[in-house]
């Protein structure tokens, strides 16, 4: 990929966005739909540039990298167009002065987009994180310069290409769009995002990139998804095999690389009511364990489900993972029938206790997972509810026969602002985030300060200006 020079870029993008800024929403929304129209057109390609920068298996490439994306992508538009209509044209003002004539003032609003907008990628999920942040800025006026990961540039630089040249037969400089590729390592990011011209940052990645941004990009609005715990508290089951099922696949999806993955999951350790008669805490992690080698038993189909480790930290998070208690269930390797060079990790089960929070209320990104027993199913609450306050989460599930212990489960979701699942037991996973239903964060954790997609996603990205006069 070509280098940039920065300053010429910010020439070249300054002098594009001065025509896109007066198009108007009508404009932008139409530029908008049309790209996302011709980047579906290309799903099958982009999917494989997801498959082969991600190591997601292909099914979840073509899913999560196109359609799902797409959905994203063209909710954000929706929202942004809901907005933008809310702000007339102009508008005619009378005030009554008793017996002399009345004051009259006609009014005029225009949409002034903020910026220049940054949308800095990542490395597991490039296009279905980047779209929400691409399509809001574009379709409220702003010029956009995407920041692919670099392990992860081709899907993001397709996007780019497709969006370039729509713009060019709308009569519009393809410098309205722009992405700058560079070396993992480098401070080109850094750089990027302390331009005076850049005023809007979506980031997707760690919780010290995010913070970062958050503290010193200052001239810019932040929109921020960073790291989280997330987490499933298991009270009592009506059918714990069905339970183990859910919470296997849950935790195998990607191999655990999703930002939505669970990560610890609370027990009594005096064990749980269940259809069968009561379950010992340890009879409820070996369910989930045998679970998890049922699903990756057979490599053919594992490597469907599980795709490949994204990068070296993955699989040394893995090893030192190890140390921290007794296994459940061990992490293995697995050769892929079609990639022998890809690698393949299936989960890794550790036993702790309630007091090794030290342990467990920090993200252990990938396929790890913590069987946590406590004092009750309260105490799980609390738990949970302290963790997301505290370090942020995007996920929570619960199971229980209880509709006491829902109740609670519900308040202490919306107590510490976090998305709740509730006995999931069939085809939907607590992973999943569906466009135009879910909303993805909360922007009321620390782990995202903003949330996919609503009003405040996009509202933020324009200001309306007015001009007024006597008539």
């Amino acid at each position: 990929y070509p280098k940039v020079d920065l300053d010429t870029l910010f020439a070249a993008v300054e002098k594009a966005e001065v025509q896109w800024r007066k198009a108007g929403a009508e404009a932008w929304v139409g530029v908008s739909l049309e790209i996302l129209t011709r980047i579906n057109k290309r799903s099958f390609e982009i999917a494989h540039a997801v498959m082969h920068t991600t190591g997601q298996a292909f099914v979840m490439s073509f899913q999560a990298g196109c359609p799902h994306a797409q959905d994203r992508g063209l909710e954000a538009i929706a929202y942004a167009w809901d907005q933008l209509a809310r702000v007339p044209a102009k508008a005619y003002w009378e005030k009554p002065q008793g017996k002399n004539e009345p004051l009259k003032m006609e009014k005029h609003y225009r949409i002034v987009p903020r910026g220049v907008a940054l949308v800095v990628g990542c490395n597991t999920f490039p296009t279905w994180n980047a779209y929400p942040g691409f399509f809001a800025s574009l379709a409220t006026g702003n010029a956009v310069v995407v920041k692919p990961h670099p392990n992860a540039i081709l899907p993001l630089a397709i996007t780019v290409q497709v969006a370039r040249s729509v713009l060019t037969e709308a009569g519009f400089d393809p410098n309205v769009v722009t992405m700058v590729a560079h070396d993992a390592g480098d401070d080109t990011a850094q750089k990027l995002a302390l331009r005076p011209e850049i005023r809007i940052i979506d980031f997707t990645g760690s919780t010290a990139n995010g913070e970062w941004l958050e503290k010193n990009a200052r001239q810019a609005q932040v929109y921020t998804e960073k790291a989280g715990v997330n987490q499933i508290v298991i009270d009592s089951v009506s059918d714990i095999k069905a339970v183990a099922r859910n919470v296997a696949f849950s935790l195998a999806l990607y191999t655990g690389q999703m930002c939505t993955a669970p990560q610890n999951i609370y027990v009594p350790r005096d064990g749980i009511e269940s259809a069968e008669g009561h379950l010992s805490f340890d009879q409820v992690a070996q369910a989930i364990a045998e679970s998890v080698q049922k699903l990756v038993g057979d490599p053919a189909r594992a490597v469907e489900i599980l795709g490949a480790v994204v990068n070296d930290g993955v699989a040394q998070r893995i090893d030192a993972a190890r140390a921290l208690g007794p296994i459940v269930l061990d992490s293995q390797s697995i050769a892929h029938p079609q990639y022998p060079l890809a690698r393949v990790r299936t989960p890794l089960i550790v036993k702790l206790d309630s007091t090794d929070d030290a342990k467990y209320l920090k993200e252990w990104f990938g396929p790890i997972a913590f069987m946590i027993a406590t004092d009750s199913t309260a105490q799980s609450l609390d738990i949970a509810r302290r963790a997301v306050t505290c370090h942020g989460a995007l996920t929570l599930s619960v199971y229980s026969t209880d509709q006491k212990v829902i109740d609670e489960a519900i308040a202490a979701a919306e107590d510490s602002g976090v998305a709740l699942s509730i006995n999931l037991t069939g085809g939907v996973f607590v992973n999943q985030s569906a466009a135009f239903s879910d909303f993805h964060g909360t922007g009321a954790n620390p782990a995202a300060n903003s949330a996919l997609t609503d009003a405040a996603f996009v509202a933020n990205r324009f200001r309306v200006v007015q001009h007024r006069m006597h008539v």
